[in-house]
């Protein structure tokens, strides 16, 4: 099985950032794998047993693609564990997010683990990569 980690710094307390991974509100915002891509819904119950489900429009095709889980582990402001599957597909991961003060910003860790292959964990890092820019650029932008 593959694994994933990612590190991103946000200037932010680690408070602000926490809610943005756990507020569908604020997961509107920003949850979406590319800059020019949607959010059309964002559900969470961040609270150990609690589910989530977040959906994404490539705003070219009109495809919109839904993940959801369940959370294992809610302990703010420095952690969250939950479980990961895209709707229709059967493979199910394990997301763990870490939230590190750092300055007068925090650090986020973030660690997947259960892909079946490489490929679709590469598949993940790309689509990661791009949800944490619209994090940065559309919730905690610098300056």
């Amino acid at each position: 099985m593959s694994e994933l980690r990612l590190s991103r710094r946000f200037d932010a307390a680690p408070e602000r950032v926490f809610e943005a991974w756990t507020d569908p509100v604020v997961l509107r915002r920003w949850w979406a794998a590319h800059p020019d891509w949607d959010s059309p819904a964002a559900e969470a119950d961040a609270r150990p047993g609690g589910s989530y489900r977040l959906a994404m429009t490539d705003t070219s095709s009109g495809e919109t693609r839904t993940v959801g889980g369940q959370y294992t582990i809610v302990e703010p402001p420095s952690r969250l564990v939950y479980t990961w599957r895209w709707e229709g597909m059967p493979t199910e991961s394990l997301v763990t997010v870490e939230f590190h003060p750092d300055g007068d910003g925090t650090r986020v860790e973030l660690h997947q683990a259960g892909f079946p292959d490489e490929h679709d964990r590469d598949m993940h890092a790309d689509g990661w990569g791009g949800c944490l820019d619209n994090l940065a650029r559309r919730v905690f932008p610098r300056g």
